[in-house]
């Protein structure tokens, strides 16, 4: 049966709609996953869902799994036609009354839209990036850190620093630590060792960014190491790489006027292996 991108579907129904009361809505209570899809099939599947449900448990959000899984289930039966799709799960602490104070009886709702989406070797996957440095600095709250929340308002405002003319802006702390990008993490190549930032007290543990670590390193027999990544040291990496896990993985060309003379072979490594685990 064909179906029309962007299917949208709320505690399973197609086209329905979300009330205003909505705490999602309200007060952005609530969390979401974005999905690279490739023929009806979530490959990164298992880290979606376990961040799913570790990140309800810290909000507080009773998740239903069999419920969750059986809307999408639902969704995804009719998406063969389709080999490149982006879905996206937003979860919200449902209808709820006026004021921060937890409903007494929570009702989640459940949000999935499927969205058309690029072929994994896209441009920017084959030639690499250019990027800039935000002027917006990233608070810290460890009780919400690596968590991918509703409230992005940080990177919202960040993204709004430029227009087109960059494919993306890195994010550094209050410390001046390197974090994040606006809709991805980062990794830097120095002396063929690979590091990416401690997400301790900010910034959002991706789904790539952990297929990274715990997938693509391992075949390739590199050890990922973690900690606070300065300024300094990224401009004085061998490489740069973005990722995310709908578009994978991005070298990085240039840092906004400032002359990188970055190379790309390890990160290319990188890329094959995960054109090879994603299928």
């Amino acid at each position: 049966m064909s179906v029309q991108l962007p299917l949208i579907s709320i505690n399973g129904v197609p086209d329905a709609l979300i009330s205003p009361l909505d705490r999602g809505f309200t007060y952005g209570d609530g969390l979401f996953e974005t999905c690279r899809c490739i023929s009806g099939r979530i490959p990164l599947w298992d880290f979606h869902r376990e961040r799913l449900i570790n990140s309800a448990k810290r909000l507080q959000i009773p998740l239903d799994e069999l419920r969750l899984q059986g809307y999408l289930n639902k969704l995804l039966l009719n998406l063969n036609q389709y080999l490149d799709t982006v879905v996206k799960i937003q979860i919200t602490r449902g209808v709820g009354g006026r004021g921060y104070r937890l409903p007494d009886h929570v009702n989640p709702t459940y949000c999935i839209g499927i969205f058309a989406g690029a072929p994994l070797q896209s441009s920017s996957f084959l030639d690499g990036v250019d990027i800039r440095i935000c002027d917006l600095r990233l608070g810290k709250n460890p009780t919400l850190a690596g968590i991918k929340h509703l409230n992005r308002l940080e990177h919202i405002l960040a993204r709004a620093e430029w227009h087109n003319e960059f494919a993306e802006g890195l994010l550094l702390d209050t410390d001046n630590n390197v974090i994040e990008a606006t809709v991805s993490n980062f990794f830097i190549v120095k002396n063929r060792q690979l590091y990416t930032a401690d997400l301790t007290n900010s910034g959002v543990a991706g789904i790539m960014r952990r297929t990274i670590i715990e997938r693509v390193a391992p075949a390739l027999n590199t050890q990922v190491n973690i900690e606070p990544i300065s300024y300094t040291s990224l401009l004085q990496a061998d490489e740069i790489f973005l990722t995310n896990s709908v578009f994978g993985i991005w070298p990085v060309k240039s840092i906004a006027d400032v002359s990188t003379n970055l190379s790309h072979s390890i990160t290319r490594q990188f890329q094959h292996q995960l054109i090879q685990l994603l299928g």
